[in-house]
This record gives structure tokens, sequence and C-alpha cells, in this order.
């Protein structure tokens, strides 16, 4: 049997037909085009679901379920994105909508993206096997999900989950969520790009060398790269970055103490490098470094697919 997942991004709207052993056999995708009117995007959504299962030969009332992962805050229980920024979409019934359009009696469930990613990752990716582990996602921002005793925890509203905004550094750089210090604006990709740009302009003002000064583009990259080429100053923002970045992983470990951190989004592809970076420092301020089982890090397994599987899982 199959079940369909789908992930609503704010570019595109990737639709795939996941089977039994929790593979994508078949995957489609459309622009979301986010402005235009939400029923529209569900449309296209719905849309994607029949053109799946007729290329499969199956009909969507022989799907297990359908599951959809969206931005925002989404009360899965009823079915609703109660509100997304990305896509402006506010107390809408997506769950119900897209039954509508399928004219299905199918099950079918609406998670946050960060979320399903994560279940993802617990039922066929880098957490496969354990019943507690979290997700850290590093992209523009940095996004979470948890999953406790093999269950996807959500808080009492919906909610949990926006693991990049706890603080690390009281009155700190403000964040997009109004606070300051958060661990997303030290943590995420684009906290690594501003401050490599702040490194290359101290180098600037000081005259000191840099390969990043060549760099023909700032990106999540520069200061890795210069790190790998043995340059003291992408070394010195790369050992910060790793800094903030640990510190915020050692938290989760004290709180949760899950079995498996996964960590996914661009910065991410730096590998088994950024876990060996990471290591040490969670080690040495972890609560209770000395237990004979201790959290391990992964990088995450399923990528971009993570979204679909995670919400064709729901």
């Amino acid at each position: 049997m199959y079940r369909i997942g789908i992930d609503l991004g704010g570019t595109n709207i990737a639709v795939g037909l996941v089977d039994d052993n929790l593979k994508i056999v078949k995957k489609l995708s459309t622009p979301t085009l986010a402005k235009r009117p939400a029923e529209e995007i569900v449309a296209d959504m719905a849309e994607l679901c029949r053109r799946l299962c007729a290329e499969q030969g199956i009909e969507i009332s022989e799907l297990d379920g359908i599951g959809i992962a969206a931005p925002g805050m989404i009360n899965s229980a009823d079915g609703v994105v109660e509100y997304s920024n990305n896509i402006p979409l506010r107390k809408f019934p997506i769950v119900a909508i897209l039954r509508d359009m399928l004219g299905t009696d199918v099950a079918i469930s609406v998670a946050n993206d960060a979320n399903a990613a994560a279940w993802g990752e617990a039922c066929a990716g880098a957490a496969k096997g354990t019943k507690n582990s979290i997700m850290i996602t590093l992209g523009t921002g940095v996004g979470g999900g948890i999953i406790l005793d093999g269950k996807l925890y959500t808080g009492f509203n919906c909610a949990a989950g926006e693991l990049g905004h706890t603080v690390i550094e009281v009155d700190g750089v403000p964040c997009s969520c109004g606070r300051r210090g958060c661990w997303e604006v030290y943590s995420s990709a684009t906290a690594l790009v501003r401050m490599t740009r702040e490194k290359i302009e101290e180098c600037i003002a000081t005259g000191r060398e840099s390969v990043m000064l060549s760099a023909p583009r700032v990106s999540g990259r520069t200061a890795c790269d210069g790190m790998r080429a043995g340059d003291e100053a992408a070394t010195e923002v790369y050992n910060k970055y790793i800094k903030y970045l640990a510190a915020g992983l050692t938290n989760m470990i004290n709180i949760f103490q899950p079995e498996v951190i996964s960590l996914g989004g661009g910065i991410s592809g730096e590998g088994q490098s950024l876990i060996d970076a990471l290591l040490p420092v969670v080690r040495s301020e972890q609560y209770g470094g000395g237990l004979a089982q201790t959290t391990e890090l992964r990088i995450a397994a399923l990528g971009n697919d993570a979204g679909i599987i995670g919400a064709a899982m729901l």
C-alpha cells in the first residue's frame, strides 16, 4: 500500500508517493506562488495527488493516508493552519478543504514542516530505531522537531518545537521573533554569513590578510572553506559558530536527553567534520558527561525528502 506526503513550502509544493518501505517511489512538484488565494494552493496539492496516483495506477481511495507538512503554527487535531508567515494562511482548515477537493474519506493529517521532517528522520532516517530524538535544521533560521517516547511532541497547543527561539545570549543580536540573542541568530546559516562578513570587515579595517577577502560571494561555506585551507581569520569565525551551535545542542541534551540529535539544513552539508568539531565542545559542557549512555549527534539522512516521508507517516 501507499501513502502520500505533501511538503508545502514557500517556494514549491512537493508531493511524494511513499511505499511500505518508507521510500518515495514517485515525486512531483509545482511552484507554490504563495501570494495567491490559499484555495488555489490546495487545488494544486490535490491535482498533484491525483496525478501521482494515476501514474502509479491506483485510486486515491486505496491510499493508507495523506499527510501535509506546512509552515507555521499548526493545529493538528483540527487540521487547521492557525498562522503561517511565508504563506498567508490564517485559521485555514487545510485538511477539510483538501479532503473536499479530493472527494475522499482517506485519513488526512497536517503537521508543522519542521516537526514532519523530524518525524521523517525518526521513521526512516538518521534517528530510525530510536524512541527519543530531536532534529535541528540549520538553514535561513534554526528549526526543530522533538520526538518523545516514539511520538511527535507538539505541546498542549501544537506550537512546541521552536527550538531556534531559545535565548543563548541575553540582550544579544535581535531576532525576527522580537527577542534578542536567540539560538537562531547565532547558529543558522544566516548567522554564519553575518559572522563571516563581520570578520571580513574587521580584516579590511586592520589590514589583516585572509582568503575570505577574495571570496566572490560570501556564503555559509566561505568560513568553512577558509578554515580547511588553514586561514586563521576563517578558523576564528568557524570556531565561534561551533561554540554557539554546541551551546544550543547542549541545552537540548540537558533538557531532553534524546538518543539522537540529527542535524539537517544547508550547514549539515559539512558532514562528519561538523560533528567532529561539535562533539568535544558538547561533551565538555553537557550535564552528566560521565554517563555511560549519551546522546549521539548525526547528520540527517533524508535531505529534502524528510518532510514528505514524515508527512506521509503522520
